[in-house]
């Protein structure tokens, strides 16, 4: 599966409704190589974006595992891919405890998950796995073809490269504010952070690159949010997106935090994709 080395991340792209549409039809056009779904999205969320394109990869990113079964997944992903030629990823996770009901082992759960998909025919080349630690990653490399994960920094992707070896997928997310205000940015960088920031899931990743509890504290410190955001112009993004390929990544998905459907930035952004496909 095609995905190139520069994707858009977004949630409000998979409505359905005209300015989503329109706006997933000229992402199609400009150049990027895949549109990744946020907010736990269904397939057929998906199904929205994939029929408003024609050519690039559209990705859940991620698929909540506890809110679907792995049989019902199997056999969307299975009529997306017929239905769209083959352009559908299925992007999967574990979520966070303090997200969902009964939530336990996300590990283990995972593995039964994907043992699931495979009883119901999935191929593995179609599906790559929200991953943060060494065990997820792993998993990822031997039952998908590969990672997807989130807020990361590249030094988190210089080692989730190691961990993956050759050959698996490796699709960080990198968050970014286009802007020439460095405070303005930050500003917008915060105010999104703010829920991740309460996550174990992600408050433990970022310690293990060196981040401690006065990082995470008043909204976070500026060097966790310079991080963790690319905040600048296009060059400045551009250059964070260089660090994520140089750690080993194959393919960089942009999510722009300052606006739901933030067609200017990717217009402006657009060079960066015809520059790397």
């Amino acid at each position: 599966m095609e995905l190139g080395r520069v994707g858009i991340w977004g949630h409000d792209i998979a409505d359905d409704v005209p300015r989503s549409r329109e706006a997933a039809a000229e992402l199609d056009e400009l150049g990027y190589g895949a549109i990744w779904i946020g907010g736990s999205p269904s397939v057929a969320r998906a199904e929205n974006v994939l029929a408003a394109t024609t050519r690039l990869t559209v990705a859940t990113g991620i698929l909540n595992i506890w809110q679907h079964e792995a049989a019902d997944v199997a056999a969307q992903s299975k009529a997306a891919n017929e239905k769209f030629n083959g352009r559908f990823l299925l992007g999967l996770g574990a979520s966070h405890a303090p997200l969902v009901k009964n939530y336990a082992k996300p590990f283990s759960a995972m593995r039964d998950y994907l043992a699931g998909l495979n009883a119901a025919g999935h191929p593995k080349q179609e599906r790559v796995l929200a991953a943060l630690g060494p065990k997820m990653l792993e998993l990822s490399a031997q039952e998908a073809a590969g990672a997807h994960p989130y807020l990361v920094t590249p030094e988190h992707t210089a080692r989730a490269r190691e961990i993956l070896g050759t050959g698996p997928l490796l699709a960080p997310e990198l968050k970014a504010v286009l802007t020439t205000d460095v405070a303005k940015g930050r500003e917008i960088a915060r105010d999104h952070l703010k829920l991740y920031f309460q996550l174990p899931n992600y408050t433990n990743s970022l310690r293990t690159l060196g981040f401690t509890d006065a990082d995470f504290a008043d909204g976070g410190s500026d060097r966790i949010v310079d991080a963790t955001v690319a905040i600048g112009d296009e060059n400045v993004i551009g250059d964070r997106l260089q660090q994520h390929l140089d750690g080993g990544a194959d393919h960089v998905c942009i999510q722009i935090l300052s606006d739901p459907l933030p067609v200017a930035e990717w217009r402006s952004l657009s060079g960066l994709a015809q520059g790397l496909s």
